[in-house]
């Protein structure tokens, strides 16, 4: 029965999609006078509302021209532009912000698209220690987080102090490649004191692991305990997760003007991670392994954040070069 009802829902679906909203399209049409691109531009201010609405129109319109406007060059979206804006038949000169806004609308899709690319390299480039370039960043990572401990040598159970695993680092990047490396020393270089706070809250001990007696001499006011490399990296895991999947696109459509950028992403990592910070407190867990239980929650509480179209993620850190404000 369960089957039978999801495919008549299918079927209706189907005849929704290729009959009654073209029909409906067409009548909207020849009563306002404007074009579907139109109306979105019109009616829907600039930002996640309108450009999700121009790529779901793209995406199934049945010419080839508006469908290839997805995935062109962005080089080539002011060209692109004059030849929808032709193919509609609309007057430029007596339209104008008709095609302003429909740039920076196409803009922010194939840039997100650019982005993604961008993320998946970086992901995908293992981190090698070899590399004089990859090395340099690491040690980099070691004096913003460790500024007045001179590290010892390369190979050192030191790195633990950060939040490693092991004495090196190298393996624990397995899994995102040099993006975890990446956005761990941009939040270091970029929100140092919160960074820093950070680092010092995840090596307080859970309450439970010492005496009370000890706990009071201490005064240890924050009772944490997770390792904050290895947290960073899972945070990376979870952007990158809302990035490819088109989570994100809600966020960086209203905060990026035109283009999203590595830059919008990295700082959306940064506010990740003290948003993180602060779910982890909220939910005091008794110990390390339950990071998987809290963080699929914070997970889905980022999702349904998200799910609002006027929704920006608002990164609380001083060296924001960004305007990301809750619209």
């Amino acid at each position: 029965m369960k089957h039978f009802l999801r495919v008549v829902t299918q079927f209706f679906v189907f005849l929704y999609c290729k009959c009654l909203w073209r029909g409906l399209k067409f009548v909207a049409r020849k009563f306002t006078g404007h074009c579907e691109l139109q109306r979105i531009c019109y009616n829907n201010k600039h930002g996640a509302r309108r450009t999700l609405k121009i790529e779901s129109s793209l995406r199934f319109s049945k010419n080839e021209l508006l469908q290839s406007a997805l995935s062109i060059h962005p080089d080539k979206v002011e060209k692109t532009i004059e030849d929808i804006m032709a193919l509609k038949k609309i007057n430029p000169d007596t339209n104008p912000q008709l095609g302003i806004s429909l740039q920076a609308s196409l803009l922010q899709i194939v840039g997100y698209r650019s982005l993604v690319a961008e993320v998946e390299k970086l992901r995908k480039e293992p981190y090698d220690c070899e590399n004089p370039e990859h090395e340099d960043m690491l040690m980099k990572l070691w004096k913003e987080l460790r500024p007045d401990t001179p590290l010892t040598g390369r190979i050192s159970k030191q790195w633990c102090e950060i939040g490693f695993q092991g004495s090196d680092p190298k393996t624990d990047f397995r899994g995102m490649g040099l993006l975890g490396l990446h956005n761990l020393l941009y939040f270091a270089e970029h929100d140092k004191a919160t960074a820093l706070q950070m680092l010092h809250d995840s090596l307080q001990p859970k309450h439970n692991e010492i005496n009370k007696p000890e706990w009071e001499q201490k005064n240890i006011d924050k009772a944490i305990g997770y390792s904050f490399a290895i947290v960073g990296i899972n945070i990376t895991d979870l952007a990158y997760s809302l990035l490819v999947t088109g989570a994100l696109k809600t966020h960086l459509y209203n905060v990026a003007p035109e283009m999203p950028s590595l830059l919008h992403f990295q700082q959306t990592f940064c506010y990740l991670m003290q948003e993180f910070h602060r779910f982890w407190i909220e939910e005091d867990p008794s110990d390390i392994m339950e990071f998987n239980r809290v963080r699929s929650k914070f997970h889905r509480r980022i999702l349904r954040q998200l799910k609002n179209p006027d929704m920006a993620l608002c990164p609380h850190f001083s060296a924001s070069h960004l305007h990301l404000v809750n619209l």
